[in-house]
């Protein structure tokens, strides 16, 4: 069975078609991103422009499309922080819905943490003990704990990398007072949470995913992408603040000349790292693992919970194209 999930991101569209059957690890026959900054469209009324459901109309449409090449047989499609926040958010999927045919479902954060922490539970296994995830955004940063397949906690808060870089820098790069200010002010935004899961208990393996991490990892020394996806990769607390020093200087257009640093994200990734930082030192934490899999494929494992593949009369909650959510 083929499957895809189109992905409407902060930053970017991205369409993942994979081979899929009940119980096998989905394997990708399609990836295609459209770079869009849509949290970036947003006017002052905190509404997304016109220019900007123009570009998310056209990238929706050509993710259908492609999907429909690549032969997949259930589209299931969803829109996370960018979206969900706009102010005109019901008037633009309406829109999307009725010039592309696709219906977009809106995640709330809790839900991008769930079933992100369902694709790193499945990637690492049961005996991977008690897992906390952690996932920078461009919008939101999730954290979830737990023993099981469905968390125990599951948090999401208005941290993304791109959020912070609208909101609290003004130069680029930024001036040193804005990362001194920065820093204090999430280790503010970050205790709730951080008391909340320390409650919980000492988890046996902490993960992080999402190309934020990825990133950070990377520029720190682990193994590249041409590496494969069962590398070992891992960020540690004293290398992410070596980086910090080191990158908090560079322009924007100088980091993306970094290996590994993509272009579209060059200009978040020093709020990214203070993001990543706050959150290790709230949390005690003093080495992350990267897992390659997040919410994509989260989305892509619980929909073949509900069906074995072939069979699509199962009940649940179904989207215009076959997607269903539990």
């Amino acid at each position: 069975m083929r499957l895809g999930v189109l992905d409407v991101g902060s930053n970017t569209v991205h369409l993942l078609v994979v081979d899929a059957h009940r119980g096998a690890h989905p394997i990708p026959t399609t990836s295609e991103k459209t770079i869009l900054r849509l949290a970036e469209q947003l006017d002052t009324k905190g509404q997304l422009t016109k220019a900007g459901s123009d570009q998310l109309v056209r990238a929706v449409a050509g993710a259908k499309a492609s999907a429909k090449r690549s032969g997949c047989e259930d589209l299931m499609a969803f829109a996370t922080s960018a979206v969900r926040e706009a102010g005109n958010s019901a008037e633009v999927l309406d829109r999307v819905r009725t010039e592309t045919g696709v219906d977009l479902k809106v995640l709330s954060g809790e839900d991008e943490a769930k079933y992100t922490f369902l694709a790193v539970r499945r990637w690492y296994g049961w005996s991977a003990g008690k897992l906390l995830c952690l996932d920078i955004g461009g919008g939101s940063l999730e954290l979830a704990v737990g023993r099981d397949e469905n968390p125990d906690m599951a948090f999401s808060v208005p941290l993304g990398a791109g959020r912070l870089t609208r909101t609290r820098f003004k130069k680029d790069p930024p001036r040193r007072s804005e990362v001194r200010e920065t820093t204090d002010w999430l280790a503010e935004q970050l205790a709730p949470v951080a008391r909340k899961l320390k409650r919980a208990g000492e988890p046996d393996r902490v993960v992080a995913t999402s190309k934020t991490f990825r990133t950070l990892a990377r520029l720190t020394g682990a193994a590249p992408s041409s590496a494969g996806p069962r590398a070992r990769r891992v960020l540690t607390d004293a290398g992410l603040r070596q980086l910090i020093a080191f990158i908090s200087r560079m322009s924007a257009s100088d980091l993306a000349e970094l290996e590994g640093v993509s272009t579209s994200r060059a200009h978040q990734l020093v709020a990214g790292a203070l993001v990543a930082e706050a959150t290790m030192r709230a949390l005690s934490l003093t080495q992350l693992e990267i897992c390659p899999w997040a919410l994509r494929e989260g989305v892509i494992l619980r929909r073949l919970d509900h069906t074995d593949g072939t069979d699509q009369s199962d009940t649940g909650r179904t989207g215009q194209h076959g997607a269903r959510w539990s």
